[in-house]
């Protein structure tokens, strides 16, 4: 069966909390030190999808990844930027799953009239960045020793992608009034 891309359901926490846990609990990838619950992943979803794109990738019903935007800063000059976050089950990874996910989010994204998307990536993460690059973000910079995990202090850096271009800025629109394809594959 072939990897379908889709927006998330309540109902995929569970999928998503199995990818999630091990990396929160075995990497620096997360800056969380306790796994969320199935239950507060749920509440993630829910809260996400009220204002971005929350997808999942799956395949024979199992979520092989998951993606999805989230507000970049409070402050109401900030509303034209948005940050980005992909993860990929273990079994899945180097597949084809991350880039799938992002070629259906970011679209969407440049839909809601976002002027830009900013991924943070703990480093160092050679995957993570190479799938950034090779979708046209592009570095802007680091900053070292910003979070203490598993023993030892990591940098985060930081990427861009342009998106929505529109001088004045158009007001973004909501993620449930995004008209968008159902379902990818």
């Amino acid at each position: 069966m072939a990897l379908k891309v889709r927006t998330a359901m309540v109902a995929d926490a569970e999928g998503i909390q199995r990818i999630y846990a091990p990396i929160v609990s075995n990497t620096a990838i997360s800056f969380e030190e306790i796994p969320p619950s199935v239950d507060e992943i749920a509440q993630r979803i829910a809260t996400t999808l009220q204002t971005y794109p929350y997808l999942v990738a799956e395949e024979s019903g199992e979520i092989k990844g998951y993606a999805y935007a989230s507000q970049h800063r409070a402050r109401a000059a900030y509303r034209w930027a948005v940050d980005v976050t992909v993860y990929i089950a273990e079994s899945a990874r180097r597949q084809g799953v991350g880039r799938e996910l992002y070629e259906t989010l970011l679209p969407i994204l440049e839909k809601q009239r976002f002027r830009a998307a900013y991924a943070g990536i703990a480093q160092p993460n050679e995957g993570s960045v190479g799938l950034h690059e090779s979708l046209g973000f592009t570095h802007i910079g680091t900053y070292p020793e910003v979070g203490f995990k598993l023993g030892k202090w990591h940098d985060v850096g930081y990427w861009r992608l342009g998106l929505c271009q529109a001088t004045p800025p158009l007001e973004p629109i909501l993620f449930p009034q995004v008209e968008i394809k159902p379902v990818m594959g």
